[in-house]
């Protein structure tokens, strides 16, 4: 990783955020956020394991959660 951040094969935070980011359940922006990471280096981090970031909405309700941010709606 070309990054500055130091990894802890060992800490759970960073594996609780990549594997709720590979089951749809978080963004890749939350999960690097809950990783402590950049959202690139965490892009990065899932490249060297062996993921592929995923972009847009996986579910219905959060496609309808985007659409909701984009005009403006609660």
């Amino acid at each position: 990783m070309a990054s500055n951040a130091t990894i802890d094969p060992g800490d759970d935070t960073l594996a609780t955020a990549i594997g709720a980011y590979v089951l749809g359940e978080i963004s890749l922006g939350k999960a690097a956020e809950q990783a402590g990471l950049e959202r690139w280096e965490f892009e990065e981090l899932l490249e060297e394991v062996g993921f592929t970031a995923l972009y847009g909405p996986r579910t219905r309700e959060q496609l309808d959660d985007e659409i909701d941010v984009a005009l403006d709606r609660e």
